[in-house]
Formats: structure tokens, C-alpha cells, sequence
């Protein structure tokens, strides 16, 4: 299955119903990695009303930016989820 991987949207409004988000932040303490937060979402309409349930797969974990893309799209792969949505933040060099 390919994966497509897409910049984060800019609100939280997805056309997708089923969705790997990747965040990023830099890390305080080490200026060659990032703060990585994993998520599945999915969003469904049960009784009329449109529900997104968000599960965390990972929370603020220090790796590459690099791992953290390839960790996303081996996810959605595996779980054969079609998008994932990459917000990654560039480490300082130096």
C-alpha cells in the first residue's frame, strides 16, 4: 500500500476519515533532535453525529526527524492507513 505523506493542515478539518498525524518540536536540551508526537485518528459519524476518536502512539519522544517520518509511514503501511499528515520540525546543526 502506498502511503501518502502531506504537510500538517493549517485547521483541524481533514477530507480524510482515517489518518496518521506526526508532530514535531525541537528539543530544549539537544539541538540535533525532535520531540516526536504520534497519532492515529479517525473520525466517524455514529447516530447522526460526527465523532474523532484521537489514540497517541507516541508522546514527545526524542528521535531524528528523519526516524520519526519513516516510524509514520511504516505505521500506516502496516496499518494501512492512507495518509499521513507530517508536521516535522528541522533540528538546528551547529
Amino acid at each position: 500500500m502506498e502511503v501518502r505523506v502531506l504537510s500538517a493542515p493549517p485547521t483541524t478539518l481533514c477530507p480524510e476519515q482515517d489518518y496518521v498525524r506526526l508532530h514535531t518540536d525541537t528539543d530544549p536540551l539537544d539541538d540535533t533532535a525532535v520531540l516526536v508526537t504520534l497519532e492515529r485518528v479517525t473520525d466517524r459519524t455514529k447516530d447522526g453525529e460526527a465523532t474523532k476518536r484521537v489514540r497517541t502512539l507516541l508522546a514527545r519522544q526524542r528521535m531524528s526527524a528523519d526516524a520519526a517520518l519513516v516510524l509514520a509511514t511504516s505505521y500506516a503501511e502496516w496499518k494501512q492507513v492512507p495518509v499521513v499528515y507530517a508536521d516535522v520540525a528541522t533540528p538546528q546543526n551547529g
